[in-house]
């Protein structure tokens, strides 16, 4: 059965898209730790991040690494924290966090947006990857 995530890559799910290459996908978490919050993952659906292979890792590392660059220009923030977890949802996602605190990277905190905000989140992040 196919992951969330690849629904979402597929267009089953409708989502704030980032950016999108070949291999990977970018989209806005809605459940965010604080406004930005970034989820990069494969379009190949591995669980495990040490089990992708090291062309996909290294691929999905620098896509995440461009992507928090844009966010970083776009987003006020302290910097751009990076996560790794993959419990909740088995396909690898790398979480890319505005951080203006500790408690932004705890994911004990979270924040909502309207679809409105939601939009402009991803405006204001695309703009700074073209």
């Amino acid at each position: 059965m196919p992951s969330i995530f690849t629904k979402i890559i597929s267009g089953e799910i409708p989502c704030y898209k980032i950016a999108e290459d070949p291999d990977n996908f970018a989209f806005l978490d809605i459940n965010p730790n604080s406004k930005g919050h970034t989820l990069c993952v494969p379009k190949k659906e591995v669980d495990r991040l040490l089990d992708l292979d090291e062309d996909s890792y290294t691929k999905l590392m620098q896509f995440s690494r461009k992507v928090g660059k844009a966010i970083e220009a776009a987003i006020p923030c302290e910097r751009v924290g990076m996560s790794v977890i993959g419990l909740e949802v088995p396909h690898v996602h790398v979480h890319l966090i505005p951080l203006h605190s500790m408690k932004n990277a705890t994911f004990q905190y979270k924040e909502s947006f309207s679809t409105e905000e939601f939009e402009e989140i991803a405006g204001q992040i695309q703009d700074k990857l073209k």
